[in-house]
């Protein structure tokens, strides 16, 4: 019976808690149920008011802009009409002076009207004065004036020769200082510069069997020596010569020196030739320094930079029309030298100049440029005086003359390279050369006979005095040189002499 009512006590208890914690849980839940509708309508509110305040910002910002559209729209307007005020304003002015223009237009008319009309009296007047004047002195028109052109020519020419002949017979200071101008100002043509006609060199063997060695297996050799020496070798069916041929003239004596060196010491092989190209590089530098201080040294060229030295020697293996140009250039610092002596010039100055004026063609193989952009460039870099590089820069007319040495230099060059012997020219050419000038020279009327001499540097011309005045004979002296100058390719100058020489003879019996 107890338990009977401790269970149900315990029933009825757990009941309870069952009851009462289902009324908490509903209690708890209409609880948050009210915060959450709070929380929600606060958030409603919220966006409300934002949006409210968004709407009011959208409505200044609109005005705002509506505020500058209209702003701009006015002054748009403003503009429109400032400028058709002023096309208003400019098609006044165009049909002002288009009034104006017609009506200068029609005095113009007239004017010239009134121009032809005077013009016609005039021609009636000049024909009817012409008229009185050929009744007057018995000749026609054309009589009259070729006696009176006949009779000015005359004058005219007894005038210039009388001032010519006052000239040429001035004081003896005036007459010095006249040559030297003449001097200094006479160009000389020059030969253009061409590329050297030596390309290949050619090494003697003791015999045919050495190429089989300097061909090497599979032409190993060959190939090594090649690529170290920087030039091409031909070995071909001619017998006991081997060909070594590259446009720059060092490497082939380098190539030369070495390939000798390797065919006396027998031993042809890559490590071998890579020793003789190194040793005959050394040899070729040293031959270069020694003939480059030997060429300054002996023209006198003090205080030059090593390195242009070293420079200047490179043209010992360097020719041009078959002339040797370190040669050539020495030759010309002593013409200079002597000429800039006569003529009162810087004789230093004229002797390097002369001496450096081709170094260009040391090294015109590796760098772009003429050869003589080329030596200006390496005289400026090793500081070479100023007056230098004017004097040897005009020798070939690129650039202006500018001192009297620049002129001395390029006169050297012409003498050098223009006298007999001094470049080479087959017998052929130069029989047809002469024979040519002669034949220039004796197209012109009034010639008596024609001379070539000087190996072709001066033509002698003599001409019939009695057909050929003094004036015609300047005249046909200038004229014959430039039809040398069209029709003829030769180095250096060529003198043209006119001579007209008047011999009266008489009797006394």
């Amino acid at each position: 019976m107890n338990v009977t009512k401790l269970i149900l006590l315990l029933a009825a208890t757990g009941l309870s808690g069952v009851v009462l914690g289902y009324i908490l849980r509903w209690l708890i839940t209409l609880s948050q149920k009210g915060s959450m509708e709070l929380t929600i309508k606060q958030t409603f509110l919220d966006a409300k008011a934002e949006a409210q305040r968004r709407i009011a910002e959208a409505e200044k910002e609109s005005e705002r802009l509506l505020k500058e559209a209209k702003e701009k729209e006015r002054e748009k307007e403003q503009e429109l009409k400032r400028k058709e005020e002023h096309l208003i304003k400019k098609d006044e002015t165009l049909d002002k002076r288009q009034v104006d223009i017609d009506r200068e237009l029609e005095s113009i008319k007239a004017k010239v009207e009134e121009v032809r009309t005077i013009k016609e009296r005039g021609v009636a007047l000049e024909a009817e004065r012409a008229k009185k004047l050929e009744e007057i002195a018995g000749l026609s028109r054309d009589e009259a004036r070729a006696e009176i052109v006949k009779s000015v020519e005359r004058e005219a020419e007894e005038d210039l020769a009388v001032r010519m002949r006052k000239l040429e017979t001035q004081a003896g200071e005036t007459l010095e200082r006249r040559a030297k101008d003449i001097l200094a100002t006479v160009i000389q043509r020059l030969a253009s510069s061409s590329t050297p006609e030596i390309m290949s060199t050619a090494v003697i063997i003791p015999s045919d069997d050495v190429k089989g060695k300097i061909i090497g297996k599979e032409g190993r050799n060959i190939r090594a020596f090649e690529r170290m020496a920087g030039v091409e070798l031909i070995v071909d069916d001619t017998p006991g010569a081997i060909t070594i041929s590259s446009f720059d003239p060092v490497r082939r004596h380098i190539a030369k020196a070495a390939l000798e060196n390797l065919i006396a010491d027998g031993r042809i092989q890559p490590a071998k030739i890579e020793e003789m190209v190194e040793k005959a590089k050394n040899e070729i530098n040293k031959i270069i320094k020694e003939k480059g201080e030997a060429a300054a040294y002996e023209t006198g060229a003090l205080n030059l930079d090593p390195r242009v030295l070293m420079i200047l020697g490179r043209l010992h293996f360097r020719t041009s029309y078959g002339q040797n140009v370190l040669t050539h250039s020495i030759e010309m610092a002593h013409i200079a030298g002597m000429l800039a002596e006569e003529l009162g010039a810087d004789v230093s100055v004229a002797k390097v100049g002369a001496l450096l004026h081709d170094i260009g063609k040391a090294i015109d193989h590796e760098v772009p440029g003429t050869h003589v952009e080329i030596g200006i460039r390496i005289l400026e870099k090793f500081g070479v005086d100023e007056s230098i590089i004017k004097a040897m820069r005009s020798h070939h007319e690129e650039y202006p003359y500018e001192t009297i040495e620049s002129i001395i230099v390029q006169v050297a060059d012409a003498i050098s390279g223009g006298r007999p012997g001094a470049r080479r020219d087959s017998v052929e050419n130069f029989l047809k050369r002469l024979t040519d000038l002669e034949n220039i020279a004796s197209s012109f009327a009034g010639i008596e006979k024609s001379y070539a001499i000087q190996a072709g540097r001066e033509i002698r011309i003599f001409v019939v005095p009695e057909e050929v005045g003094d004036v015609e004979a300047r005249r046909m002296a200038r004229e014959i040189a430039l039809r040398i100058e069209r029709e003829l390719k030769y180095p250096g100058e060529i003198k043209v002499t006119v001579i007209r020489e008047a011999r009266v003879v008489e009797y006394a019996r």
